[in-house]
């Protein structure tokens, strides 16, 4: 079964929609991002957070302590490096389950190239790639979708992860063509960027009906 991670979780609505509606994993952004939180508004929200749903923090070149202060304080689940993060960077931080980004600019069509650097990221010490899309050097958040006929054929010993422009009308396809371990949106369940009860409801009913 595809698992779901439903990502930008900034405002006390939010919770309570996911608590009604239990994603798989909850996703909190401390980095760039017009959905950016701080440790401290993500850890009002944690404590109303249902414990069933997993807490990601998402992190892109943040300073080193930085990342570990705030996943020990908030005792996040799932450390999400976003970035340029090195394999040192990742080795270091081994006390955490790690997800690590593969960005695929969405004009790609080749699948070798992509596809070699996600074997490279596979022999770190992660526990999930994820592929997300990027638009002229943009890394998430963009809204669009890139070719995922790049990852046809696909075999890791990793948890795939498939971001990247997601929402009910073609999660269905993105599924039977990639074959992800878990999908993760957040754009794709908004109204005027504020998460709608009713696209993360008929998302996520879309991913377990399948």
């Amino acid at each position: 079964m595809t698992l779901v991670k439903v990502c930008g979780i900034r405002r006390i609505e939010d919770i309570e929609f996911l608590n009604k509606l239990l994603p798989d994993y909850a996703g909190f952004v401390f980095c760039k991002s017009k959905r950016k939180v701080t440790p401290n508004e993500a850890g009002d929200l944690i404590k109303r957070l249902d414990s069933r749903i997993k807490k990601v923090g998402v992190f892109n070149d943040n300073d080193f302590e930085e990342v570990v202060h705030t996943a020990e304080n908030l005792k996040l689940d799932i450390v999400q490096l976003h970035g340029s993060e090195d394999e040192k960077y990742v080795k270091n931080l081994y006390r955490f389950k790690i997800w690590k980004t593969v960005n695929v600019d969405v004009s790609h069509v080749s699948k070798i190239n992509i596809q070699d650097e996600i074997y490279d990221i596979c022999s770190w010490n992660v526990e999930a790639v994820l592929l997300d899309s990027s638009v002229k050097g943009k890394s998430g958040g963009t809204g669009i979708n890139f070719n995922w006929n790049v990852l046809k054929d696909l075999d890791i010993n990793k948890k795939l992860v498939l971001a990247g422009g997601l929402n009910s009308k073609n999660i269905i396809e993105a599924i039977k063509i990639v074959t992800p371990d878990v999908v993760d949106v957040s754009g794709g369940v908004e109204e005027n960027e504020i998460k709608s009860f009713e696209k993360m409801k008929n998302f996520i009913q879309k991913v377990r009906n399948l």
